[in-house]
């Protein structure tokens, strides 16, 4: 039975849509086939988060759409339309 290793990315959207563009993205592989990724290369692994999905991940986390709190919008803070998708591969070593 092949041993089956969790894929994480998350996918940071210009706009709370599925098919909106990614702006920025991080991979973490379990499966220990590709080291971390934080998006270092010219252009994302998917256009948006619904072109993922339809390469086989799973949508596990959708942003929450906080108001900003008054006074703080010119201050540093998370990534707002953040999504985290999950996908599960088999893995070199089992």
């Amino acid at each position: 039975m092949p041993a089956l290793r969790q894929k994480l990315l998350f996918l940071c959207t210009h706009t709370p849509n599925l098919d909106a563009g990614v702006g920025a993205w991080s991979l973490y592989d379990g499966t220990g086939k590709i080291p971390p990724t934080t998006g270092n290369d010219e252009k994302p692994p998917y256009y948006s988060v619904l072109h993922a999905m339809k390469d086989g991940w799973r949508v596990i986390h959708i942003p929450q759409h906080l108001p900003p709190y008054p006074g703080t919008e010119y201050t540093t803070s998370f990534l707002k339309f953040e999504y985290v998708l999950e996908k599960m591969e088999e893995a070199d070593n089992g």
